[in-house]
């Protein structure tokens, strides 16, 4: 089977997250774990949109939880992380924090911002290598590492305390919702990711910011970087991480079958392994633009 090219589904198939107020019973005690074990203070959208299948949700996550708290696993997150904080500097990312200056912002307001981006920069790693395990596993791939894993001991979670608030679109004003349908048009997505989201509440910032970014967002440079971070995605899930939990091609694919059949999986799987890469980009680019000149 060949390695998995980035390639965004046409048409964006519908995507259902469950999100963590509507859940209950065994499928919030696997949000808690999933949280739990990846350090992270958020559900990504990814994987609230997998727990729609319920079926495929639970396999997945069987076979994960022994992975992700891994020192292999944490490792390629923070190799994928330098990897493209380090790259991201061929975007010039202008620096943003003189602007912030001139609009009243002080000190500890930007450095909110930055907590904030760090729980990002540090957390939506691990869900680009679930969504790209999951899709290799679907497309009839398989991991090739064996069932040994060192457990990674201690916290690799940013030491950062910042209150984790969204703005959603029925909490916005008028221009931040403006800037919500801009981001839809611009990356091409049915829906506003959670970082976007949390960003926004600091608007003044988020519009600057945002009005940056979407000059690159897609251009070549961009697709470079998103190709070459998706590349050793593909790799790390391939032959780069072990396989404690024995996550099976056939097992997942059988999950998928029993929920909603594997095409529909599989379509999900692929929006969120497409756009898992152009989300770190960003992130990273948004990193770059705070600091200080």
């Amino acid at each position: 089977m060949p390695s998995p090219r980035r390639r965004k589904p046409d048409p964006v198939p519908a995507v259902h997250p469950v999100p963590e107020y509507a859940v209950e019973g065994q499928t919030a005690e696997w949000y808690g774990e999933m949280k739990s074990a990846l350090q992270v203070p958020w559900m990504g959208v990814v994987t609230m949109a997998f727990a729609h299948y319920p079926t495929f949700f639970a396999e997945l996550w069987r076979g994960l939880g022994p992975l992700v708290v891994s020192r292999p696993f944490v490792e390629e997150c923070q190799a994928l992380q330098v990897m493209v904080e380090d790259k991201v500097a061929s975007l010039a990312p202008p620096p943003v924090t003189a602007r912030l200056a001139e609009m009243g912002y002080g000190a500890r307001e930007m450095d909110q911002i930055r907590a904030v981006n760090a729980v990002f920069s540090h957390g939506n790693h691990a869900y680009a290598l679930i969504a790209t395990i999951a899709r290799l596993l679907l497309q009839e791939g398989e991991m090739s590492g064996g069932g040994e894993a060192e457990p990674y001991d201690g916290r690799h979670v940013p030491d950062v305390d910042v209150p984790f608030v969204l703005i959603e679109a029925h909490h916005a004003d008028a221009p931040t919702r403006s800037t919500y349908e801009d981001i839809k048009l611009i990356l091409g997505l049915p829906f506003v990711n959670t970082d976007y989201r949390a960003f926004a509440r600091w608007p003044s910032y988020w519009r600057a910011a945002w009005s940056d970014l979407r000059e690159v967002a897609g251009n070549l440079p961009h697709e470079a970087l998103c190709h070459a971070y998706h590349d050793q995605l593909v790799q790390a899930a391939e032959t780069g991480l072990p396989n404690p939990g024995g996550l099976d091609g056939k097992a997942l694919r059988d999950a998928a079958e029993a929920d909603a059949g594997v095409e529909e999986v599989l379509e999900v799987v692929r929006l969120f392994q497409w756009l898992l890469p152009g989300l770190c980009v960003n992130v990273a680019y948004l990193k770059s633009q705070l600091e200080d000149a």
